[in-house]
């Protein structure tokens, strides 16, 4: 195998992959994405997307859908801010404090909840989301509440390209985290689990050891996601931590395809540009992406329930021509 392959199979990309992050690489250069208003856009993108994966890593394998996942990114993003402003951290090093309190929370929670079947472990996850909105919101002499919580940025400058590359940058080492996992011997025990806990378990599987483990990376990489967003936006509000918020990333994970981590990032960027587009438009219809987000989920749940990267698996993905099937596969799948 040459040294491309040998780096590709390292990133676990394909050359279709590699080609897509240079796209999104040279974007902010090319009209008309070069504008500053279209650059958030995509920073916006690139954060769902991010988002989406590590999401899907707990939804899409073990099969535990966190209605918390905002709130617990919005702690990772409280926790930086709060260093920051009450004792004079720097972000840099605030943003990874604020993604170990979120994986300790991931923690705690999962060894509380993760026990339970079913929809109970869902529920449980969205209770402690509520109820950390409700500390973010009260809790106004340490977090000021709905006044936002000022915070500095990561970056000295106006321009938002640096936190373009940057955001571009933490959405693939959480796409590389999550795959080199999933790739390992844990990530075999996380698909037996997903797919049958019971034969698992007879298998010698410990369930609730890697449902944990699972959910707890999860929220660690939530909880960096929610650092970049404070030091980028500047102001924290309880609204980050809102179920809503949840279900965008929710809706970009099932529809990009659950349990395939690339599917959600891939389609994280139109789907986003597009519903961005609907708010700057359709502005006096607000919650208007919310109805099509739920709309475009059912139609994926009835019509095609892998989502994209089912459709891509099934129709694009083995095409007969050999330089294209390299292209879109790699030389681990070239015939």
């Amino acid at each position: 195998m040459n040294p491309f392959d040998k780096l590709l199979r390292q990133l676990n990309l394909t050359p279709a992959g590699l080609l897509g992050l240079a796209i999104l690489a040279v974007l902010p250069v090319v009209p008309p994405f070069n504008q500053e208003y279209l650059i958030r856009w995509l920073i916006a993108a690139a954060f769902i997307a991010a988002g989406a994966i590590a999401f899907d890593f707990t939804a899409g394998f073990i099969n535990i859908v966190n209605f918390g996942f905002y709130a617990i990114l919005g702690l990772g993003g409280y926790t930086s801010a709060i260093l920051a402003v009450s004792l004079g951290v720097t972000p840099w090093i605030g943003v990874f404090c604020g993604a170990v309190t979120a994986g300790l929370l991931g923690l705690l929670t999962g060894m509380l909840t993760l026990r339970l079947r079913g929809i109970f472990a869902a529920v449980m996850a969205w209770f402690v989301g509520l109820a950390l909105m409700g500390l973010a919101t009260k809790m106004v002499w340490l977090t000021r509440g709905p006044l936002g919580l000022r915070t500095p940025r990561l970056l000295e400058t106006a321009s938002n390209v640096p936190y373009y590359y940057l955001i571009l940058g933490l959405m693939l080492v959480t796409y590389l985290i999550c795959s080199r996992v999933v790739s390992s011997r844990i990530g075999i025990a996380f698909k037996a689990i997903g797919q049958n806990m019971d034969a698992a378990r007879t298998s010698g599987i410990n369930p609730t050891y890697y449902r944990i483990l699972n959910f707890t990376l999860s929220c660690t990489l939530a909880g960096l996601l929610g650092g970049f967003y404070a030091h980028y936006y500047g102001i924290l509000t309880p609204d980050i931590m809102h179920t809503a918020k949840t279900v965008e990333v929710l809706a970009v994970a099932y529809i990009g395809g659950r349990g395939s981590l690339w599917g959600g990032a891939a389609i994280a960027f139109p789907f986003i540009l597009a519903m961005e587009l609907v708010r700057s438009g359709l502005s006096n219809l607000p919650g208007l992406n919310l109805i099509i987000y739920g709309l475009l989920l059912i139609f994926v749940m009835i019509y095609y329930p892998g989502g994209f990267a089912k459709f891509f698996d099934v129709h694009i993905r083995h095409p007969k021509n050999r330089a294209l099937n390299y292209f879109l596969n790699g030389a681990s799948l070239r015939t």
